[in-house]
This record gives structure tokens, C-alpha cells and sequence, in this order.
């Protein structure tokens, strides 16, 4: 007689690992290699081999992506996420703590400026202070213009006055975060987001710790001029209302001149005095113009948010994952061949189970 066939074996549920390292990476082939090996061995060293590392590939043109399979072939503690097109930094660090699982999470770019090895000291500070953040601050930026440091400089300083929360100043998206602290960083869906400002906004207890920022390892900065710009936007306007209420506060002060020329030239007319100035009267009309300009055009900034956040789209669409990953994405968009593809990888090899 022959045996009863064995029953077919599920797929083993994945529980949460310790932490998790949720790292965005455009064109970072050159950083990839070495970013894996220290950031490997600094998990290891706080969480043994409860660990996960999420690489995000925000839609790079080099070879990001080919390098970032081989590695979760590789390594299973390793997750990589394909987006399906370039959607930004910050987006594309909201797709990896969207789908990241860990108890804490460790958010770090791919260039390496910022050191993991500083990962045990931020988990003791945690445990010390007993804090759902620790932020990492800036004491020296090795290896950047002046340029760059004063633009970050007065930037730093002009949202803190500006913004109606305290966000930490000198700081960047590099910090340890607990579960729940993300948690309710992911409850928060708007299109325009500025991490370290939305991570302020939540609450709980959060301490700084210091370092010194490294030159990046390799590459060249993926942030222009132009995107610095667009980031010190979307950070002013999503914390503050001041432009709008510059607005306003302009507009009365423009009522009260307007109210004293008028009176000047009643008087003018009334003595019969030839009212002189045609420099003058043009200066006068250019700078009103200019101001409406600017006042009209700090109103289709925040009318032109309004019109995105209406649209209620995915905050980001992945295309491909390689490697064990068992989270439920709630802000974004799993394509199905990425669904399909990762639910029928066995378990021993580099494949996940389904992502919602």
C-alpha cells in the first residue's frame, strides 16, 4: 500500500524582526556593496540576525536594481523594492517605512554620509531615555561647499521661526524610530511630504544625538539646486501658514499708505500744489506689482496642494520586490506581477509573501 502523500506546507508566517533599516537609493550602484556591508554588520551588532534591510530603488538609470537583486539573492535579511518610476526621496523613504516590518526602524541614505556604526549608540539612547526617536544632528558636514552649508544654514533657521511646530535644527531624515512612533507617521497620508517635519509633528519623546557627517562614500549629490528649492517649499508650506498670513499683514499696511497718499494728494489739490514725481509714482506701482506677484503666487502654492491632495492617489507604486517581506503596504500601490511574483518564491529562496 502505498504511503498518504505528505500535505503541501504553507508558507511559514514571517515575524516582525527587531529592526528594520529602511534605506532610498537613486543611482547608488557605486555606494551599494559597501552600504550593505556596514549596515549589516551594524544591525547584526544591536539585533543578531533579527534584522531586515529595505533598499527602496526610486527608479534609477544605472544599475541599482540588477546589484540590489543579486544582494537579496544573496542575503535573506535583505528586502529590495522597485518603484515604478522616480518618485522622489521622500516618497520613495515613505514606500520603504510603509512596508517595512521592524520594531524599530533605522532610516539612512545611500551615500553613506551618514555612518551606521552611530546605530548602537542611538539604540541605547533610546533604551536610556526610554524615546520613541532619536534624531541624529549635525555638529560638521564634511566635504560640501559653503554654499551648501549656508543655504542649510539659513534654511534651518528660517523654518524654525516659521514653522508652527519645533523641528529640530541641523538635522536630516537619519534617525531610529520606535513601531508605534511610525505607526502614526504612516496615519498621515498627504502627497507633500517633509519626513523630519511630519516625525516632529507626531509627538512622543524624541532626543537628539550628535555626529560628524562623512563626505559621501561615492557618486555625486542627487540634490540640485532646483530640488533644494522644491524641498524648502514643500517643508514651509506643509508646517506653516506665514506666507498666507504675510499676505494679509501686507494687505493692511498697503490700506494704511493707501490712505495717507490719498490724503497727501487731497492736499496737493486743495492748495493748488502741482503734484511732482513720476520716478517716484512708477517705483511705487512697480513694487505693488512685484508683492501682488509674490502674494498670488504663495496662494497657487497652497491652492495647487489643495488640488494634488484631493486627487487621494497612491503615494507610490512598486513594480518589483526580491526578498522576504510579509508587510501591507497602506499608502501606496503593490503592482500584481510584484504580488504574484513574490508569492511563488519558496520560502528558502529570495522570494516574500504577498504584499497587500
Amino acid at each position: 500500500m502505498m504511503p498518504a502523500a505528505a500535505p503541501a506546507l504553507s508558507p511559514p508566517a514571517l515575524s516582525p524582526p527587531a529592526l528594520s533599516v529602511v534605506i532610498p537609493c537613486y543611482n547608488e550602484e557605486a555606494c551599494l556593496g559597501e552600504l550593505h556591508r556596514r549596515v549589516g554588520a551594524a544591525a547584526r551588532q544591536v539585533a543578531g540576525e533579527s534584522y531586515e534591510i529595505v533598499l527602496v530603488n526610486d527608479g534609477s538609470r544605472d544599475g541599482s536594481w540588477a546589484m540590489m537583486r543579486s544582494l537579496a539573492d544573496a542575503d535573506p535579511h535583505l528586502v529590495a523594492i522597485n518603484l515604478s518610476r522616480n518618485h522622489g526621496h521622500q516618497l520613495a523613504l515613505t514606500a520603504g517605512l510603509d512596508l517595512c516590518r521592524g520594531e524599530r526602524i533605522l532610516i539612512i541614505d545611500a551615500d553613506l554620509q551618514d555612518p551606521p556604526e552611530l546605530l548602537p549608540a542611538m539604540v541605547a539612547e533610546m533604551e536610556g531615555q526610554k524615546a520613541d526617536v532619536v534624531y541624529a544632528v549635525r555638529r560638521a558636514r564634511a566635504g560640501e561647499t559653503a554654499f551648501k552649508l549656508a543655504t542649510a544654514k539659513l534654511f534651518y533657521r528660517g523654518l524654525s521661526k516659521l514653522a508652527e511646530i519645533e523641528i529640530p535644527r541641523d538635522t536630516g531624515d537619519f534617525r531610529l524610530m520606535s513601531r508605534r512612533a511610525l505607526d502614526a507617521l504612516l496615519s498621515l497620508p498627504e502627497q507633500a511630504r517633509f519626513i523630519r517635519g511630519m516625525v516632529a509633528w507626531v509627538g512622543f519623546r524624541q532626543v537628539p544625538i550628535v555626529y560628524d557627517r562623512a563626505e559621501r562614500h561615492a557618486g555625486t549629490t542627487k540634490y540640485p539646486l532646483s530640488k533644494m528649492v522644491r524641498f524648502a517649499l514643500d517643508a514651509v508650506t506643509g508646517f506653516s501658514t506665514a506666507p498666507l498670513r504675510f499676505a494679509s499683514h501686507f494687505g493692511l499696511w498697503l490700506v494704511a499708505a493707501s490712505v495717507l497718499l490719498l490724503i497727501y494728494i487731497a492736499v496737493g489739490f486743495l492748495s493748488g500744489t502741482a503734484i511732482q514725481g513720476w520716478t517716484s509714482l512708477m517705483l511705487v506701482v512697480v513694487v505693488l506689482g512685484a508683492v501682488q506677484m509674490f502674494v498670488l503666487g504663495m496662494i497657487g502654492e497652497y491652492l495647487g496642494r489643495l488640488y494634488i491632495e484631493a486627487k487621494r492617489r497612491p503615494l507610490y507604486i512598486v513594480s518589483d520586490i526580491a526578498g522576504h517581506t510579509g508587510a501591507h503596504g497602506r499608502l501606496g500601490h503593490v503592482a500584481h506581477e510584484a504580488e504574484a511574483m513574490a508569492a511563488s518564491d519558496t520560502p528558502g529562496g529570495n522570494g516574500s509573501l504577498p504584499i497587500a
